[in-house]
């Protein structure tokens, strides 16, 4: 073999992703953030159908915003998918919070909302529960919602794998008090983004 790389997703750079490449340049917006990102974080609001979103530097940045956002303080007990990427649970330990494993259904590969209500009465002092959708399938997250809501705890959906992915017609990113998607290039594009929707 003459080239020994396999690329995952080597970057493409055309017309357009020139043009707003250029166009940060000629406007002095290389960082931190600018028109461009402004327009895009209006733009993901609007196709996903939340009020806003912020853009973020990684996944994991966003998860990690979520955490600290539904209040995690070390020690504090937090519900997690167990078939997931590292960095959806990553986060729980930077704030010396403690993850606690939920097992999945049959149907999505993703958390089982019975498991979930045992791991309530087991640990009732949980606060907090992050649900990853794996694979673009989403979990059953209505009946995960309704668990979380009946124990008072922050749901986080980590739906890097499934932007555009919808459960009973409305998108996914859109379920938890805190959401996360992830454009990254083995899943989407080459950026990252955080999505807040406040539930009220």
């Amino acid at each position: 073999m003459v080239n020994s790389k396999i690329w995952l997703s080597s970057p493409t750079m055309h017309s357009n992703e020139m043009k707003f490449i250029q166009e940060a340049f000629d406007s002095n917006w290389v960082a931190p953030l600018g028109p461009n990102v402004n327009e895009f974080e209006k733009e993901m609001a609007v196709y996903i159908g939340i009020g806003h979103a912020a853009a973020l530097v990684s996944g994991t940045s966003a998860l990690h915003l979520a955490i600290k956002l539904a209040g995690v303080k070390r020690g504090d007990i937090v519900f997690c998918s167990d078939m997931t990427f590292s960095a959806t649970v990553n986060p729980v330990s930077y704030e010396g919070g403690i993850q606690v494993f939920i097992d999945s259904e049959r149907e999505t590969w993703n958390m089982d909302p019975r498991a979930l209500e045992k791991a309530f009465v087991k640990y009732p002092q949980c606060k907090c529960v992050v649900i990853a959708n794996l694979y673009g399938t989403p979990a059953k997250l209505d009946e995960i919602r309704d668990v979380c809501d009946a124990h008072g705890a922050v749901m986080i959906e980590d739906a890097a794998e499934s932007l555009s992915a919808t459960y009973k017609g409305k998108q996914t990113g859109t379920f938890g008090q805190y959401n996360t998607i992830s454009l990254h290039g083995d899943k989407f594009l080459t950026v990252k983004m955080s999505i807040q929707n406040i539930v009220s």
